[in-house]
C-alpha cells in the first residue's frame, strides 16, 4: 500500500524541496526588507512547479491510474 501513496516519487520530493527553499528565501528576505530577494524566493517557487512537472513527464512521478498494471489477482502491482 505504501507504493500507491501520493508523493513518494523523485519528482514530488524534488519539487517539495525546491519549494521549501523558495519559501525560506522569500520569508527571510521579506523580514530583511529586500524586495529583490523576496521575488527571487518566489521565482524558486515557480521553478519548483516546473521542475516537478518536467520530472513527472520524464517518468519520475507517480503513473496515472490508467498506466498502472494489475496483477492477475486484480490488485495493483
Amino acid at each position: 500500500m505504501a507504493d500507491s501513496s501520493h508523493g513518494h516519487t523523485p519528482a514530488a520530493w524534488t519539487g517539495v524541496i525546491i519549494a521549501f527553499i523558495g519559501f525560506i528565501v522569500a520569508g527571510a528576505f521579506m523580514v530583511m526588507g529586500s524586495v529583490v530577494g523576496f521575488w527571487a524566493g518566489m521565482a524558486l517557487l515557480a521553478l519548483a512547479a516546473i521542475v516537478g512537472g518536467a520530472m513527472h513527464v520524464a517518468g519520475l512521478g507517480k503513473p496515472r491510474r490508467a498506466e498502472l498494471k494489475l496483477n492477475p489477482s486484480g490488485s495493483e502491482a
